[in-house]
């Protein structure tokens, strides 16, 4: 059934605003997006009034552990870092993503509609990502884009988690020695793996090495958790070293660098922005960095690092960096476009524009305005949240099955 939202002072983000727009979703994806003239409705199309609030496509989060972090769960709950192996390439966040977290319901409450869901950063190499929906009853329901990137760390968390069990990589040298290993040992692996096929021989699969080839040939991002100054020209100059696809994460000392980054075109999925200083490596967090960066040319996302931040105070850090000098503007692609664009993401979310995703809040006012809330969101063209008035509660579509 196609579903219109009408008379909103429509976003696209990548298109100048639409005041008094239509946004017409059809089977899940965007189908037209323009002012009222220009979008001809049906008399089969449910029509949801937005007059006096605004249009924005769903924002994706795209650095988050949701489901695999469950908020308020403990021990029981976290499955975001397998600890026991430096190189874990083959494990993969999907096998640990709970879709029934609470973290996913605060998601919609605060318009997010897509996340990048990564393990943690306790190895030098922690495993793949995933994107996923934030509604739906199973991860496959969830699933949008399942090879995203392989998530990597520099700096404390490996060497103090492996220190700790006196194995390498206990130092910086060590850490950087093992991602250096990995990669030189994954072009070996292929070398023979290609020449056995060529000779027609049979041939062991390693599904750690094959994952490293896959980032070694461009298909999967390699998201470099690294913090301090130092930690990301060594990412930088890994990723020259190996050629593949490199993606800052955190970086909290990036605007000490932002020429270094811009000139080589690396973008940086930015925070979390609301933490306090709890380890050494993020002593310059400022929320000035975003606008540093963006002012420097950098690309720039913005990330909660959920559960480190509530993942629906996404929009808060957002308006806090415009505060202390973030464009506007570059402050609602960091939260849509820009990580669309930054890991591949955005021929199916990021925006409004006929093609991608029916992922749409409707907000009561500019989001960017921390009096402003989501009032009713959509994903897939599906609304899943609205927010009461009466009760002042949001209320999520049910996920789990009734008889």
């Amino acid at each position: 059934m196609k579903t219109a939202i009408t008379n909103g002072y429509v976003v696209p983000v990548d298109g100048d605003p639409i005041d008094g727009g239509t946004v017409l979703m059809d089977d899940g994806v965007i189908v037209a997006v323009g002012s009222a003239s220009d979008v001809e409705l049906d008399g089969g199309t449910e029509v949801v009034d937005a007059a006096g609030a605004w249009v924005l496509p769903g924002f994706l989060d795209a650095h988050a552990h949701l489901g695999v972090h469950e908020d308020g769960e403990g021990w029981s709950g976290n499955d975001t870092n397998e600890m026991t192996d430096p190189n874990g390439a083959r494990f993969r966040a999907i096998d640990g993503i709970d879709p029934f977290e609470i973290g996913f319901d605060d998601a919609l409450s605060g318009g997010v509609t897509s996340v990048v869901i990564k393990p943690g950063s306790g190895n030098p190499i922690g495993g793949q990502t995933v994107g996923v929906k934030t509604w739906g009853r199973t991860v496959l329901d969830m699933l949008f884009a399942e090879g995203v990137s392989v998530k990597s760390a520099l700096g404390e968390n490996p060497k103090r988690v492996y220190g700790e069990k006196d194995k390498t990589p206990s130092t910086r040298l060590g850490v950087a020695a093992v991602l250096r290993e990995a990669f030189t040992e994954a072009r070996n692996y292929a070398a023979r793996r290609d020449h056995a096929r060529a000779e027609g021989k049979p041939f062991d699969v390693d599904l750690t090495l094959e994952t490293l080839n896959r980032v070694l040939d461009g298909e999967l991002y390699w998201d470099q958790h690294t913090h301090r100054a130092d930690d990301i020209v060594t990412a930088v100059r890994l990723a020259e070293e190996f050629g593949y696809n490199l993606v800052v994460n955190h970086g909290t000392e990036g605007h000490l660098i932002a020429d270094f980054l811009a000139e080589r075109d690396i973008p940086v999925i930015l925070g979390p922005l609301f933490t306090s200083r709890v380890k050494v490596e993020v002593r310059h967090r400022t929320l000035r960095s975003a606008g540093i960066l963006a002012r420097a040319g950098v690309r720039i996302a913005i990330t909660t690092d959920h559960p480190v931040v509530p993942i629906n105070f996404l929009v808060y850090q957002a308006a806090l960096a415009v505060k202390d000098g973030l464009d506007r503007d570059t402050a609602l692609r960091a939260l849509t476009v820009n990580p669309a664009r930054i890991l591949g993401l955005d021929d199916r979310v990021g925006a409004l524009r006929p093609g991608l995703d029916a992922d749409v809040a409707i907000w009561s006012g500019d989001p960017l305005d921390v009096m402003n809330r989501a009032l009713r969101v959509f994903v897939q063209g599906r609304e899943v949240y609205h927010f009461d008035e009466t009760s002042g509660e949001g209320v999520v579509a049910e996920r789990r099955f009734r008889e």
